[in-house]
């Protein structure tokens, strides 16, 4: 058993996120594991681009109202204790509501070949885009 040294905070890099972000990462594991765990803060209104992940990636909300959009899809708002999953390979992005902050945990797994990238990122998502139609979806 290891207890792990925690890494600081660091603000999440312009070129893949609009608006004030940062980030915990709380595990990033070394092979044979090859999962990765982040704690994630938006600032109102912030969002990452369009991106998607090679082996698909796990949003677990912790505060805050989330944003969540494939594309093509309506934008699902996801509230604390909401997880919303997407498969392989599908753009999509995430960020908070335009009137507080958001936090969520993170998970998605490397690909084990440094050759290939474990999570694509793509445009900046549009204020139009970011403006559209949203759904809350509810539990059954």
């Amino acid at each position: 058993m290891e207890l792990l040294t925690p890494r600081p905070t660091s603000k999440a890099p312009a070129d893949w996120f609009t608006g004030d972000v940062w980030w915990d990462v709380i595990y990033a594991g070394q092979e044979p594991s090859r999962a990765r765990l982040n704690l994630v803060r938006f600032s109102p209104c912030a969002r990452t681009d369009w991106h998607s992940h090679a082996l698909g990636q796990t949003l677990h909300i912790v505060s805050g109202v989330a944003l969540v959009q494939a594309r093509g899809g309506t934008i699902i708002e996801a509230r604390p204790g909401d997880t919303v999953y997407t498969p392989p390979g599908e753009e999509h992005w995430h960020g908070a509501a335009s009137d507080a902050f958001m936090e969520h945990l993170a998970l998605w797994e490397g690909i084990g070949d440094p050759d290939v990238p474990e999570t694509v990122w793509l445009e900046k998502v549009t204020d139009e885009q970011y403006n559209g139609p949203r759904t809350r979806r509810t539990h059954p």
